[in-house]
């Protein structure tokens, strides 16, 4: 479950600046309302079009950029793309001067070969992929000589999911820069009627929302928006763009019926998503990480998400609270039923929650599920009732059973498949794939909520969408002998306006109609539907070819079965997870799907000589690291990223570099090669008195295959002047300095120590979090290694929090 149902690009093609080795975009020194108002750096983007053909919910997207360079000398282009998470790549190509280079498609470790070949060649330099929140970033450039023209074109698609009772689009627009033909065109084909359309702009001003063109009759509906110019421009006189912001489309479509059959070409698909049904009463255990590094934000945001979340529930609802940090402690003995009285002890008590101790997830946990169990064997909640846990939590396990496989072990054996696990993983201080695992083991959803001051919003979000279950127990079900490779076709709740989708493929040749039934259990009583599909009628939707892209079901079918053979293989374990894994490659290679299973190498011109390049599907939760390392939410350019927060920068790894562009949801990445010893300055705010320095340490020896070394931080360093504090981080100790006081620790403490203005919070063999009063907060990360590695050694990594709490003076390698 997406907390976000959307269609989502962010635009970008921009001159490179010479002056610079980041990537920055210039609008100074252009002449006003002339030709030279196109022209940024040289380079003048004359058209970009994003034309969008979505069929049945299935999406399919393609971006052309098209630009000249205007100079007399070469210049650098960037192509820059912000796909949804959701989204899969399909195609992509750039075209100078009439000759074409095609990206392909191929398995990832043949890729990862290729990529390593050319890197021995020196001629190869990787995509870099940064995640937004909700997004993907394909990036790609290409030096094009004076006067030539280039053309991009990106295909991806994706299923567009329901969620509150509609389909979202959302196009993040940002050309950075005057476009003589910009467009968005956006036509949409429901062959069950589009009940409602609307479409508008962060951006968009009382003149540009008449430019936005909408309609919508029958099957069809269309959108576009084409400013001019003049119409781009942020005032009269001005060279700047103000097509900066979201572009969203909603719709939905008319149900005459709980569902809509559709069959084309041997394939179908089943949309179920019936409307005016009681909702079920619901019992919901809050499970809430209180350790010690839920402090600051993270309990301030979570109190304030469960005081909104109490104003929501319904009176007929039963709930309980269950806190863990070191010790287990609940709210009441057993689930109690939503009335005036109950609700207002509930808010005084989530009012009076505060953080202590270490993370007891385990014993939290169990307590919830034995809460649950026990309600129902004392029939002290309604017997048709939807019941739920709602986890969230900071940090791993270190206190009781603290073993992740333990955990998932205990869990699932006392779940025993009753009710769902959703798991809400605060920060990055968490073993996400661990959070994911246990959760679709037990019928839930994993999701991130990202440390920010929309925290809050994000967690109430989540409870909005499983907060109306109107059944349980769904079950969708086909002639067995007539289809097969069916995708998913149970499921434990329904919500209200959110969708089930079912598809599979038609084994009976001679098949006139299709026929679904589907069994459920209702608030009141079980319920039946039974829908009836017929083979000419839904063939004919292939006639609407202006609307229509190819065999668009089959397409939604493989899509579907990718996403749930991905999702199997996360919790599957030897022989099974290896037959999931080929059969997910062998369809994402068959209908070219950039998958994590695979990537596309895509071959460009430079210098005379082919320079490859790869994109990869980032993986929420990977971590690239030194082999042997504990997993931590590291960043790796080559293959896979995970997300990366709108106020969050760091440095880890080889050592890697990721600075947020606030505001933007963007980010600068780069690397630095530098000898071990060196002492670099990452952060120098003088207006704070922050200071931050890091010192390369080495492996131990140079591999035999390496052509340089890798470097990691050992030591690092983090001085506030005005607090009179030094702290001195190394994978051995950590030394604390508050004025003339030193306090030395190592990596087996446990400590959280509060001083004016100061929190220090030691997680054992962890990590570190400091937090100086309303200023940014650190975390160091310690990644061990086996103690007996031939090569690598113990390192740390650096994560600024609220790093736009720093000033604008702030300077350094992440600090500028």
């Amino acid at each position: 479950m997406e907390n976000h149902l959307l269609f989502y690009i962010l635009l970008a093609l921009i001159p490179a600046l010479e002056t610079s080795d980041f990537f920055i975009t210039p609008f100074r020194n252009i002449k006003k309302r002339s030709a030279d108002d196109l022209i940024v750096n040289g380079i003048e983007i004359y058209s970009m079009k994003i034309d969008s053909k979505v069929t049945s919910r299935f999406a399919h997207n393609v971006i052309t950029s098209r630009a000249v360079n205007r100079a007399n000398v070469s210049k650098e282009v960037v192509f820059d793309v912000d796909l949804p998470k959701t989204a899969f790549i399909t195609n992509f190509s750039m075209t100078i001067d009439g000759v074409t280079y095609p990206g392909t498609i191929k398995e990832k470790e043949v890729a990862k070969k290729q990529y390593e070949k050319a890197v021995s060649r020196g001629q190869t330099a990787g995509l870099v992929r940064a995640s937004g929140r909700k997004t993907e970033k394909f990036t790609v450039s290409v030096n094009i000589a004076a006067a030539s023209k280039v053309t991009f074109e990106l295909t991806y698609e994706e299923l567009l999911k329901r969620n509150f009772g509609k389909y979202e689009m959302l196009i993040k627009v940002k050309p950075k820069q005057l476009i003589n033909h910009f467009e968005i065109q956006a036509n949409i084909f429901e062959p069950q009627g589009i009940s409602e359309l609307e479409a508008q702009g962060s951006f968009i001003t009382n003149d540009l929302s008449q430019v936005i063109k909408k309609s919508f009759s029958g099957k069809k509906g269309h959108v576009s928006f084409k400013p001019t110019i003049d119409q781009q421009r942020t005032c009269a006189n001005c060279s700047t763009s103000l097509l900066d912001g979201d572009f969203t489309i909603k719709y939905d479509v008319k149900r005459d019926s709980p569902g809509d059959l559709q069959i084309v070409n041997g394939y179908f698909v089943h949309f179920f998503a019936p409307t005016n049904l009681p909702n079920f009463p619901k019992n919901v255990v809050f499970v809430i990480d209180i350790s010690g590094s839920m402090s600051g934000i993270g309990i301030q945001q979570t109190r304030e998400a469960l005081l909104k979340i109490l104003e929501d529930i319904r009176e007929d609802d039963y709930f309980n609270f269950i806190l863990f940090g070191s010790d287990v402690h609940i709210w009441k003995d057993t689930l109690v039923k939503a009335t005036a009285e109950n609700l207002k002890e509930a808010k005084d008590f989530v009012r009076a929650i505060d953080t202590r101790g270490m993370t007891n997830l385990h014993g939290g946990l169990m307590k919830g599920i034995e809460m649950l169990t026990t309600a129902f064997e004392t029939n002290s909640v309604p017997k048709r009732s939807a019941s739920i846990i709602i986890l969230l939590t900071d940090g791993q396990p270190n206190e009781g059973v603290s073993d992740p496989q333990a955990i998932q072990a205990n869990v699932k054996k006392a779940i025993q498949g009753r009710y769902p696990l959703y798991n809400l993983a605060f920060g990055y201080g968490i073993d996400y794939n661990f959070l994911e695992k246990m959760a679709l083991e037990n019928k839930g959803v994993a999701r991130r909520i990202y440390p920010d001051s929309d925290s809050a919003i994000q967690m109430e979000g989540f409870y909005e969408e499983v907060a109306n279950p109107m059944l349980t127990e769904v079950e969708l079900n086909y002639p067995e002998n007539a289809i097969s490779d069916l995708t998913q076709n149970n499921f434990k709740h329904y919500y209200d306006g959110s969708e089930i989708v079912v598809a599979g493929r038609i084994t009976d040749n001679d098949l006139n109609s299709l026929t679904a039934d589907v069994k459920a259990q209702g608030a009141e009583n079980d319920v039946t539907f039974s829908e009836q599909a017929d083979v000419e009628e839904t063939a004919k939707a292939l006639q609407e070819q202006e609307y229509i892209f190819g065999d668009y079901i089959e397409r939604l079918w493989a899509y579907l079965t990718i996403q749930q053979l991905l999702e199997k293989r996360t919790v599957a374990q030897g022989e099974e997870k290896e037959n999931l894994t080929a059969e997910a490659l062998e369809l994402s290679l068959k209908y070219k799907f950039v998958t994590p299973l695979t990537s596309m190498v895509v071959t460009k011109p430079e210098d005379n000589e082919d320079k490859a390049a790869i994109a990869d599907k980032p993986v929420e939760g990977t971590a690239k690291a030194a082999p042997g390392t504990q997993s931590y939410p590291t960043h790796s350019y080559l293959y896979s990223s995970p997300s990366i927060p709108s106020l969050y920068t760091s440095v880890d790894g080889d050592p890697h570099f990721i600075i947020s562009v606030p505001q933007k949801e963007d980010a600068i990445c780069f690397n630095i090669n530098e000898e071990t010893g060196a002492v670099l300055n990452l952060i120098n705010d003088p207006v704070t008195g922050i200071r931050v320095n890091g010192q390369l340490i080495g492996d131990k020896r140079v591999s035999s295959d390496a052509k340089i070394q890798n470097t990691y931080f050992g030591k690092l360093g983090i001085e506030n002047k005005q607090l009179e504090l030094k702290l001195e981080v190394t994978p051995e100790k950590i030394t604390l300095q508050k004025g003339r006081k030193k306090t030395v620790f190592t990596w087996l403490d446990t400590v959280t120590l509060r001083q004016e203005g100061l929190t220090v919070i030691i997680n054992r063999k962890k990590n570190l979090v400091l937090s100086m009063g309303d200023g940014a907060s650190f975390v160091i990360v310690l990644h061990q290694v086996w103690k007996k590695h031939p090569l690598h050694q113990d390192f740390l990594g650096l994560y600024t929090l609220d790093s736009h709490k720093l000033s604008e003076r702030t300077h350094g390698l992440l600090g500028q």
